[in-house]
């Protein structure tokens, strides 16, 4: 940080102890106005703490802060919000039940006597929402009908909507689509001419060089490195967030292991936005969904797992008829699981220990007896996923909801690997997860793949689909518009494309591509 710049926020050394463990230990930050501040670690290295205590959701347990060389102790997140410190957290505290314009005033609501002005309230939010370019969605919708990453653009949109001194983004593209990533950088671009200090976290470390004039790395509680963004590339930022190499843990995408035994067929689906989908993914397939946020991605995986009901279509197994499934229960019988964008509303009981989530999907038919659960039979389970998944926690009885999020998305993983199901359905499974545990996800991924299990993935991160997986179908409008395939198919069932047609460009143009009124059925099999 040069002289010129004023220092916005002064951290000095915050302290925060649960009970018996230190999860910071004297974390020391300055934040300059008008700078783009990275914060980097690994899942449970105190990211998040840190960043509630200056928002004023918890307090520290020793240690100070000021703000603008003012003494700054929020009692609480409406103290912070009103000298201007705003923050959007990697869970979403938004209301799903209120219309998308009650949550961008929500606390705000323009009032005279007590009776809310609805006009007024719809003008403010349609102008918030005009910002950030979102001219297609209702201020009257509830909010609950929207997917997570327009939840996601909203509620930084209320945040950008408020006073704003201080901006504290946690995993904010973790949902969002590139171009929409792209939105969001160009506001926080004007912000900091406007000498509003940033405190940026997340784990895609292109993001962070890209956008980013400072960083600061946290391991085991303790900021270890803090310093220029230009002066670290991204294996120096993994190499300084943990102790060991991670770069052998890479994965192999490339390496695959697809056969020609169809897992699944979903034929002519359509439920919501998603109209005459069909698809089949092979055994040993690692097929990917792309698309922009509301293409219908997860509305797609959400129906085949009878989450939602399916207007039209089937989903055909091997060997068994072809089933429109009216519950998820159903699905999971036949072998098919769902890993959900959002595990904490979706894919958690948050109070409840990791034992009891793991068996959750299990219980009666692996870990039960004439009504009687067998525990120890279920705390081996749990045990084996927790070593296998490198789950960093206390010990199996230890509840969910103390984990990281990272640490919370193996839980939910580890849960349909002792289902032992065949069919995965993932949507945005290294959501908010940090660089090494992503690449352990890749390696389970890869790994399930070489077992003869079939994956459909959904990501809002198009590298990460060129990464890992084989086929990538790509949807827009509720539609398939492409299909593509990895070059180095041969061998496989799938033919190959050419190199070139491997890339997020094509990608991204499929995801901008107006749908047409006969959607595209692709079938992934070798051409004769």
């Amino acid at each position: 940080m040069t002289t010129a710049e004023p220092v916005l926020l002064d951290v000095r050394n915050i302290s925060r102890t649960f009970g018996a463990v230190t999860v910071l230990d004297s974390c020391c930050l300055q934040i300059a106005a008008g700078e783009i501040h990275a914060l980097l670690g690994a899942n449970g290295a105190g990211k998040s703490t840190l960043v509630s205590i200056i928002a004023g959701l918890i307090p520290p347990t020793v240690g100070e802060m000021t703000l603008s060389g003012q003494l700054y102790a929020p009692r609480d997140k409406q103290a912070a919000e009103h000298l201007g410190v705003q923050i959007v957290q990697q869970e979403l505290n938004l209301i799903p039940t209120l219309t998308v314009a009650e949550n961008l005033q929500l606390n705000r609501l323009p009032h005279r006597w007590g009776i809310v002005n609805r006009r007024e309230l719809h003008e403010r939010a349609r102008a918030a929402l005009n910002r950030f370019h979102l001219h297609d969605i209702p201020t009257d919708l509830p909010l609950g009908q929207l997917g997570i990453g327009h939840r996601q653009l909203i509620e930084i949109a209320a945040a950008l909507d408020r006073q704003c001194r201080l901006l504290i983004l946690d995993e904010p593209t973790a949902a969002l689509t590139a171009g929409e990533s792209e939105t969001l950088f160009a506001h926080l671009k004007h912000l900091k001419t406007e000498g509003v200090g940033i405190i940026y976290i997340s784990h895609r470390l292109d993001e962070v060089a890209a956008i980013s004039d400072r960083v600061s790395i946290l391991r085991d509680g303790r900021v270890v490195n803090s310093g220029p963004a230009n002066e670290l590339n991204a294996e120096e930022m993994v190499l300084r967030m943990s102790d060991v190499r991670q770069s052998s843990s890479k994965s192999d995408g490339a390496k695959s292991s697809v056969t020609d035994r169809a897992a699944m067929t979903v034929a002519h689906l359509s439920c919501g936005p998603v109209r005459d989908v069909s698809f089949t993914v092979y055994q040993g397939e690692r097929l990917g969904i792309a698309g922009l946020v509301g293409s219908g991605r997860t509305e797609l995986l959400r129906a085949i797992f009878g989450a939602d009901t399916m207007e039209a279509g089937e989903v055909i197994l091997p060997e068994r008829p072809a089933r429109r499934y009216q519950h998820p229960s159903d699905a999971a019988s036949d072998g098919i699981a769902m890993l959900t964008e959002d595990r904490k509303a979706n894919g958690l009981l948050l109070p409840s220990a990791i034992r009891s989530n793991i068996s959750l999907s299990s219980i009666s038919r692996q870990f039960s007896r004439f009504g009687l659960i067998r525990q120890q039979q279920e705390d081996d389970a749990a045990e084996t996923i927790v070593h296998q998944l490198d789950i960093r926690c206390t010990g199996i009885q230890q509840p969910a909801e103390q984990l990281s999020g990272g640490n919370q998305q193996k839980v939910v993983m580890g849960r349909w690997l002792v289902r032992d199901a065949d069919v995965f359905l993932l949507d945005e499974p290294t959501r908010g997860i940090d660089v090494a545990a992503r690449r352990q996800i890749h390696l389970l991924l890869q790994s399930l793949a070489q077992t003869g299990k079939a994956l459909v993935i959904v990501s809002s991160d198009t590298s990460e689909l060129l990464e890992i997986c084989d086929r990538i179908l790509v949807m827009s409008g509720g539609q398939l518009t492409d299909e593509i395939r990895r070059p180095e198919s041969r061998g496989t069932g799938l033919p190959p494309d050419r190199a070139s047609d491997w890339t997020e460009d094509r990608i991204n143009r499929a995801a901008f591509q107006r749908p047409q009124r006969q959607t595209l059925v692709p079938t992934g099999k070798a051409s004769s």
